[in-house]
């Protein structure tokens, strides 16, 4: 099952995907797609409906985050030895663990804003697990059986605030729009192994990134039963596993960075695709 979030930014309601690829509401069955709502008995009962009896989506409407309000944001670095190379970093023997705030999470189509005075923001194309039931400590033989679903994460990040702004990688990461996720979750059983996923990324149409998940050092269950033992991960927290090779920083002979304009086109075989324009920083209103 696929699970959507549709609406303006800040009020959206939860609906799925039906077989035939239209978008339809489940608020009369659940109030969002959150974490009290992501366990297996609550999706379980959701599948039970016949969803083309359930009311119709407008087409074109807004899709936003396909979670909502997660507690932690986690992320893992230099999870693929192809982008640790090119990122001129040793291969980690043990996950690289750090937070993406979660005031960064847009929808997967909405822009990507540049920090003020950016000069080095970057794209990756992520596979993101969502968790479905509590886990403290879990096993890595255990460890799937507490996965919500997965989508498809860009984890932006502005390098020079990343990497030449002290010894923590959390302030390049969490900018607001720095965590586009979505379209939608996919349930576990609809995607199969997450250990062999195909992933793309394109900056202007250009193609920048290619790679499958089974080249991650750590895979999924290792890095679940991993953070466990870290924290303990509630249900609808999100953790984004790491990027193939292709971002900007590592292109030679120069790095290429996103620029106002630009757009970022990216998806995962099973789960979806998004699109994305940078534009220039702008403060609220």
């Amino acid at each position: 099952m696929k699970l959507i979030r549709y609406g303006k930014a800040g009020q959206e309601k939860p609906g799925i995907v039906a077989a035939d690829g239209s978008l339809r509401s489940v608020v009369d069955i659940i109030s969002d797609w959150d974490g009290e709502h992501l366990s297996p008995k609550m999706i379980a009962k959701v599948a039970k409906i016949n969803p083309l009896k359930l009311p119709l989506i407008k087409p074109k409407t807004r899709l936003g985050p396909c979670v909502s309000l997660p507690k932690k944001f986690i992320a893992i670095g230099l999870n693929y030895a192809d982008h640790a190379a090119e990122s001129g970093m040793a291969i980690p023997k043990e996950p690289v663990v750090f937070n993406k705030w979660t005031s960064c999470i847009v929808g997967p189509n909405d822009d990507v804003m540049l920090p003020k005075n950016s000069v080095k923001t970057d794209w990756e194309c992520e596979l993101g697990i969502v968790i479905g039931t509590q886990a403290r400590s879990v096993t890595k033989k255990d460890a799937l059986n507490h996965v919500a679903g997965y989508c498809v994460i860009n984890d932006v990040s502005e390098r020079e605030y990343q990497l030449e702004r002290g010894q923590t990688w959390d302030k390049g990461k969490g900018f607001d729009t720095f965590g586009p996720v979505g379209p939608w979750l996919v349930t576990p059983d609809e995607v199969g192994n997450p250990g062999k996923l195909d992933m793309w990324l394109d900056v202007n149409g250009t193609r920048m990134q290619t790679g499958n998940t089974k080249t991650m050092i750590f895979d999924v269950a290792t890095i679940i039963a991993y953070c466990s033992t870290l924290m303990t991960l509630e249900p609808g927290d999100i953790i984004t596993t790491g990027t193939p090779p292709g971002v900007g920083m590592g292109k030679k002979p120069n790095a290429v960075y996103l620029r106002p304009g630009d757009t970022i086109e990216l998806g995962i075989e099973k789960l979806g695709e998004q699109k994305q324009i940078v534009r220039k920083f702008s403060a609220p209103k």
